[in-house]
């Protein structure tokens, strides 16, 4: 009923926000007489953040058209290599052959925003790395004749990405994927199998969970699963094509996103009023650049959201050695070809300093010389795979990582 209120509330919101817009541009326009007026600007600027607060924020682009190759602009195509029901490999191909260029697979977090997230990992790594990434689908787009997705999926799909890329692939697993990326190279090291990863970097992501817990990590430690299953997953109502699917909807997930920082966000929609008022273009362009982007969320299937909830964040089956992938165990000692990068955020608050190195203590049999933990300083969580930190300190340690690998 909730996922259904939510929908209903939207339309009904509708005719309100497509006033408010043409009087905003109204009551903006030059000649319009009552633009001049004592505080017509205030208003439509009130308008204005109204429109953007309660619009329906579609799936981003990534919008990397081009990238430099040895200082030559070249262009950039997306392409679908592999589609699977719940997510599609997307290639960022480029329009120069570079066949000594490493295969680059990043898995994209499956937990409230698309892939699009890691816009600026990709165009970091785009130069110098032939890059692929996964790219989810949003669950209530996603019919129920598709079948269920849980945790043992995500990780079948994993496998079968890394499989469809052949050998010499180098993955890296940013936040939520960590675990079930370090579980799928796992099981393919066990296996011998040809294409298992030759390198495998890991950031900012729950593999211990234990380690120094975050507001998430005790959420989910402070209510059993019944509370989860009860309070957050909803059916998905007609007419999506996924209607009738249990999922964790992207709706509840934003509002716990934007609680974490509830003041920081006030502040900035102050700042766009002021903005939209004071017609300061550059700061409106970059607040609903951000904004774009973080208010665009996805729905989780049920089973996979309740599965991660319970194996990673309560039960903790990975870091314990008790992790099973359809009834077969995971060994993470099995890795042994693989080399192993960590990466963390001093500053993180979703995964703290410590639960991402816990994969060395697991991968035992990866030579010290293959094994390498970066914590950048003053980093939050975001600023680890996004903006200056990444671009300038992180991405670099990172690409000469894969090159030695």
């Amino acid at each position: 009923m909730m996922y259904f209120a939510h929908e209903m509330s939207r339309a009904a919101l509708m005719p309100l926000r497509m006033m408010t817009g043409a009087q905003s541009t109204l009551l903006r326009h030059p000649l319009n007489p009552l633009s001049r007026i004592p505080g017509a600007r205030s208003v439509a600027s009130a308008y204005g953040v109204f429109g953007d607060l309660t619009r329906r924020y579609s799936k981003p682009a990534f919008n990397l058209h081009t990238t430099l190759c040895d200082g030559e602009r070249v262009d950039v195509q997306e392409v679908i290599v592999k589609r699977n029901p719940f997510a599609q490999l997307k290639h960022f191909q480029r329009s120069v052959a570079r066949p000594d260029d490493p295969k680059l697979l990043i898995v994209a977090p499956l937990s409230g925003h698309f892939a699009s997230l890691l816009r600026g990992t990709v165009e970091a790594m785009l130069p110098d790395h032939d890059v692929y990434i996964t790219d989810w689908r949003d669950a209530c787009q996603v019919p129920l004749s598709a079948g269920d997705f849980g945790l043992d999926d995500y990780i079948d799909y994993v496998i079968d990405f890394i499989d469809h890329l052949g050998p010499d692939t180098h993955v890296l697993a940013v936040c939520q994927p960590v675990v079930p990326v370090l579980a799928a190279t796992a099981i393919m090291a066990e296996d011998g199998h040809p294409s298992a990863p030759r390198s495998l970097a890991l950031m900012s992501g729950p593999v211990d969970g234990r380690v120094d817990p975050t507001a998430p990590c005790k959420l989910a430690t402070e209510h059993n699963l019944a509370w989860f299953k009860r309070n957050l997953v909803h059916p998905v109502p007609a007419p999506y094509p996924g209607a009738m699917r249990k999922v964790y909807p992207g709706f509840l997930q934003l509002t716990g996103f934007v609680n974490m920082n509830l003041d920081r966000h006030i502040d900035a929609y102050r700042g766009l009023f002021n903005s939209l008022r004071d017609d300061e273009v550059d700061k409106v362009s970059r607040h609903r650049e951000f904004y774009d982007e973080y208010l665009a969320v996805m729905d989780l299937p049920a089973t996979y959201y309740l599965d991660t909830i319970q194996r990673v964040f309560q039960e903790f089956h990975l870091a314990r050695g008790c992790f099973r992938h359809r009834g077969r165990l995971v060994n993470p000692a099995a890795i042994h070809d693989t080399a192993l990068m960590t990466i963390e955020g001093e500053q993180d608050d979703i995964s703290s300093p410590g639960q991402t190195r816990a994969a060395h203590n697991l991968c035992v049999n990866v030579p010290d010389s293959r094994r390498l933990h970066h914590l950048q300083p003053d980093a939050g969580h975001y600023g680890v795979f996004n903006g200056s930190r990444w671009r300038e300190v992180i991405a670099p340690k990172l690409r000469g990582f894969i090159r030695a690998a």
